[in-house]
């Protein structure tokens, strides 16, 4: 695996790539990310809108999955302040007992690490000296018999999704995963015959997700071949849609932000960046985008959210970064 932890690259790689974004630009992002934070330091998911209850709806309780995307959000504006830093502190010193599944345990990882990283001091200073111990025996109980990691404890098969994150937490964690081997095969059985590949064993029809993250798998264990990329490129090739977004899957008519996060993310992993159409995706970020801040799901959604607003920052760096480059080129 790579010394540095993916996430980290990632979060470098995308920040770098929104140079070009005004302060203007940042700060309503920012204001409309920090509006979802809750008292306790935490942020929430979407709730209803407000004319869609005859009464103003009570705001969702914060969730470790949404505070992650959140941070991450703040972290490539390079908006997270050390006073936000201290307030999600505190969510994470009161939530750590409950970060015991894969998704909650990498959201709690993550965030812990920028917190400290911007001055909101160590949440897991007063955790024993066997925590990272402590967390990968969590991590095992996931472990499937076929070698991936599963959605819940002793799931009879594994997910492409859930093993790519229990691959994430080990780098946070500085461990190395326990026969990775096994992990590898298992991720190259997830390839189908469109060259993409599907989240369950039983599943024939690949989708874009589950393929970013056994791309992204492979490229951490230094098994991703030319034969797996030129399947890829294939299956992307299938889900991009002519106004420049990736579907979810071949069947779904309509691009979306996520897919078209990951899609991107993908081609540049596997050196496909001529896939991808910087002014067509700007076109279609613009539908996306809101100018009261924060990023919709796609052209049919109502809201903006923290989850889809890092997914719509995410794309705007890559798109950034890929007009920066064409001009070097001309």
């Amino acid at each position: 695996m790579s010394d540095s932890p993916y996430l980290l690259r990632l979060a470098e790689r995308l920040s770098g790539g929104l140079a070009g974004f005004s302060c203007d630009r940042r700060d309503v992002h920012r204001a409309f990310l920090l509006s979802q934070q809750q008292p306790d330091g935490g942020f929430c998911g979407r709730g209803f809108p407000d004319d869609v209850l005859e009464e103003t709806p009570e705001r969702p309780e914060s969730d470790l999955y949404y505070t992650s995307f959140a941070v991450r959000s703040l972290v490539l504006l390079q908006r997270f302040e050390p006073q936000d830093a201290e307030r999600v502190a505190g969510y994470l010193q009161a939530t750590a007992r409950r970060a015991v599944g894969v998704v909650d345990l990498l959201s709690w990882l993550h965030c812990a690490l920028m917190v400290q990283s911007q001055g909101g001091g160590d949440v897991l200073s007063h955790a024993g000296s066997d925590w990272p111990v402590q967390a990968a025996a969590i991590l095992e109980e996931f472990r499937a018999p076929d070698g991936g990691y599963a959605k819940t404890r002793a799931g009879p098969m594994g997910s492409t999704y859930h093993s790519f994150l229990v691959a994430l937490c080990y780098e946070l964690l500085g461990r190395q995963l326990p026969l990775p081997e096994r992990l590898v095969d298992f991720t190259r059985r997830r390839q189908r015959e469109d060259g993409g590949f599907v989240e369950l064993a039983p599943m024939e029809r690949s989708g874009t997700n589950p393929t970013a993250a056994a791309v992204a798998l492979l490229q951490m264990f230094h098994a991703l071949d030319a034969a797996v990329r030129e399947g890829v490129r294939a299956f992307l090739q299938e889900v991009r849609s002519a106004d420049g977004g990736f579907q979810a899957n071949s069947r779904i008519p309509f691009p979306d932000g996520l897919s078209t996060f990951t899609a991107c993310l993908t081609c540049l992993e596997i050196d496909a960046a001529d896939l991808l159409a910087p002014t067509k995706l700007s076109a279609f970020l613009k539908e996306l985008e809101l100018p009261s801040g924060g990023f919709r799901a796609a052209a049919w959604d109502r809201q903006a959210d923290v989850e889809y607003t890092y997914y719509g920052l995410g794309l705007a760096a890559m798109v950034q970064s890929l007009h920066r480059n064409r001009r070097k080129v001309e």
